[in-house]
């Protein structure tokens, strides 16, 4: 009972994933309405520039590529970034190993997600062998020419970044120039641009402004947008937790509804006696509902002390271990919500008031007498 209170009231899941990919995504981000490119002026950026509202944003161009080191290889999405990248992500914050560089088109250094590095069998710091890199051209033709429709690159690794296994195991980043001439797309062709802002509270209200630039012929979307499906998930994983402690809390109000019924049962006669003095009905059930509700209001009071206890203890401490190896941190994420205690107080006392008015209400309407059997 109290571990699924701690879950349900204190989950902190939802905000740890919301604050890793807010280090990889941005909070606007310019992406075709179909194909891979876009095409960016230089008019478009000076408008961008001009919006009151944008911090920074950075030109992107990204495609799968196939790296090799030797026997070792992996399959990953290959990001070239230019120098505000790491002003507009926290990719630059999460390096665990070297240092933030992307080298110079002609001499390109790579930043390795943790899981490529490791499927790659280096230590992307301190890496004496040069990496072969494969990347698809754009080709009209249906079938691919290895010699012209794949271009054939070597490149360094600096360092490596840890943010979350999704990306860990995903991406690598270079210098936006070596990839645009390794793919031979045009000076203005980038596959979107992304945008950090100064307040990512107001990135609905901005949306609209950056679309108008693009008159329409792309998609903006928000760092929700980015990632509907996850936000969705865990926005319902919430409420099934809640779910779950409603369904114990119903179980829970069965017993408050035998005891009260045993104890109607045992003060028959007093309520008799209550009743020849004058009581009313209504007065008879005021004490039996209150009985209930005084039960249940203990209950939730210690309940929650306790799971305050055990979550400050977890923040501070971290008792309780994360297993698996997905997230940055090896503890169980929580975090004390002021809606969330107020939503399970709310659902303990509708549970309480029912489970109290049916034997309240038993009470009141029995027959009385004084007479013993």
């Amino acid at each position: 009972m109290l571990l699924v209170l701690v879950l349900s009231v204190f989950n902190g899941f939802e905000d740890l994933v919301k604050s890793l990919y807010s280090s990889f995504y941005t909070d606007l981000k310019v992406l075709p309405a179909s194909g891979k490119n876009i095409t960016v002026t230089a008019e478009q950026l000076q408008r961008l520039k001009a919006i009151n509202g944008i911090r920074n944003f950075s030109l992107v161009v990204e495609e799968k590529a196939l790296v090799q080191n030797g026997d070792f290889q992996s399959v990953m999405y290959l990001k070239g970034v230019d120098e505000n990248y790491r002003y507009v992500t926290g990719v630059a914050d999460h390096i665990v190993k070297g240092e933030y560089d992307l080298g110079t088109e002609d001499a390109p250094k790579l930043i390795l997600g943790g899981g490529v590095e490791g499927a790659l069998g280096i230590q992307a710091d301190r890496n004496i062998f040069v990496l072969k890199i494969y990347l698809p051209r754009k080709s009209n033709q249906e079938k691919i020419d290895p010699l012209n429709d794949i271009s054939n690159d070597s490149i360094r690794s600096s360092s490596s970044f840890r943010i979350q296994q999704d990306f860990d195991n995903k991406y690598g980043l270079t210098n936006i120039g070596f990839v645009k001439k390794a793919l031979k797309i045009g000076p203005d062709e980038y596959s979107g641009v992304e945008i950090a802002l100064d307040d990512p509270s107001k990135a609905e209200e901005l949306q609209p402004k950056v679309q108008e630039i693009f008159a329409g012929k792309y998609i903006v979307q928000t760092i929700y947008q980015q990632n509907q499906s996850l936000y969705a998930v865990m926005n319902m994983e919430r409420w099934i937790i809640y779910g779950v402690l409603c369904l114990i809390l119903v179980v829970a109000a069965f017993n408050m509804i035998g005891a009260l019924t045993m104890l109607v049962l045992e003060k028959q006669k007093d309520i008799n006696v209550l009743h020849a003095l004058g009581s009313t009905r209504g007065f008879i059930q005021k004490i039996f509902l209150s009985e209930g509700l005084l039960l249940a209001l203990i209950g939730t009071v210690l309940g929650m002390l306790l799971a305050l206890v055990i979550t400050i203890l977890q923040i501070n401490f971290h008792l309780i271990p994360l297993q698996g190896d997905s997230f940055l941190i090896s503890y169980f994420p929580v975090k004390l919500r002021l809606t969330d205690f107020l939503l399970v107080s709310a659902t303990v006392f509708v549970i309480a008031l029912v489970a109290s008015w049916l034997p309240s209400r038993k009470a009141a309407t029995q027959e009385f007498s004084l007479r013993s059997e």
